[in-house]
């Protein structure tokens, strides 16, 4: 059993990830997005889509899942929870590109709550999670601070805290510590948001539900803004370096890939979010001057976009 609310919730997020398919299918004008339904053994299931050999987009996922059942001991542990009777549901968004002039870009909203016993359908614990970020091949200010803007408006729709709260939690999240250098230009994260008492479970699904709907034409126009630059050879060399940078982040870092993991979650699903292609040459170092040199300078926390 799950709550009323989180019915509600995992019906909105069903209906988004709907919503975002056809507004990229319409913007790419060529592929269209394969969809594998799947269930969990341990309860639960899910709707994979991906879209491949685009106009735009040379890969692109956006999953939906709504899962439960009992937690293993180790991440009820970890999570510091009561009880392991847990529901989960999300959608998970990465978009890569075909032109390195067109960023990737990575989506996830998602809700958590655990129940008293495994028959009931009343909230021990519950809390929202998700953000969006941007991961540019080339950085290019203006699209930077168009993005951070479309993300500001949104967040002070519910609360002028949250963008620079947000905003500095992805910069912190989105950090490849090895490399030291952020996954791009960062955007908006945060985990864990509970109820107070000033805020409600219902304010907070509001503010997570502006964040969904902002993606589609957010990202719209990105894919459409560049899509026909032109490219050759070197610029897709530094593109499979990027995605390389973006793989390690994700099988290094990303939570999301690790509770997946750790919870026996589907590894297809998993692992969308890798590109079909990247690149590690040795030592890699750009030519000084360059929009690769450039793009470097700018993966650094704390830049004050808008």
């Amino acid at each position: 059993m799950i709550s009323p609310f989180a019915e509600e919730v995992k019906s909105f997020f069903m209906s988004l990830q709907n919503d975002i398919c056809a507004a990229v299918e319409s913007t790419d004008g060529k592929a269209k997005f394969q969809e594998d339904a799947w269930s969990r053994e341990g309860g639960g299931g899910g709707r994979t889509r991906v879209l491949q050999d685009g106009e735009i987009i040379d890969k692109g996922g956006v999953n939906w899942s709504g899962v439960h059942g009992e937690l293993p001991d180790n991440i009820q542990k970890a999570l510091g929870l009561e009880s392991k009777f847990f529901f989960a549901t999300g959608v998970s968004i990465v978009m890569h590109t075909v032109n390195p002039n067109v960023p990737i870009i990575h989506m996830n909203v998602r809700y958590f709550e655990t129940r008293k016993s495994k028959d009931s359908s009343e909230i021990e614990d519950a809390w929202f999670g998700g953000g969006i970020d941007l991961t540019p091949h080339y950085v290019i200010d203006e699209d930077a601070k168009w993005f951070h803007e479309q993300l500001k408006a949104a967040c002070d729709q519910h609360n002028l805290d949250y963008y620079p709260k947000h905003k500095k939690w992805a910069d912190d999240y989105f950090f490849i510590k090895h490399r030291k250098e952020t996954r791009g230009v960062g955007g908006i994260f945060f985990d864990r948001l509970k109820a107070n008492s000033i805020i409600s479970l219902a304010d907070l699904f509001a503010y997570v539900k502006t964040v969904g709907e902002t993606f589609a034409p957010t990202y719209t126009k990105l894919m459409s803004k560049n899509s026909e630059l032109t490219y050759g050879e070197s610029e897709l060399e530094w593109q499979k370096i990027r995605r390389g940078r973006y793989v390690e982040f994700n099988l290094v870092y990303d939570k999301g890939t690790k509770f997946g993991l750790d919870t026996d979650g589907r590894i297809e699903s998993i692992l969308m979010s890798l590109p079909r292609m990247a690149g590690w040459p040795y030592d890699y170092k750009p030519e000084p001057n360059s929009r690769e040199a450039y793009t470097l300078d700018k993966l650094k926390k704390g830049i004050d976009w808008v």
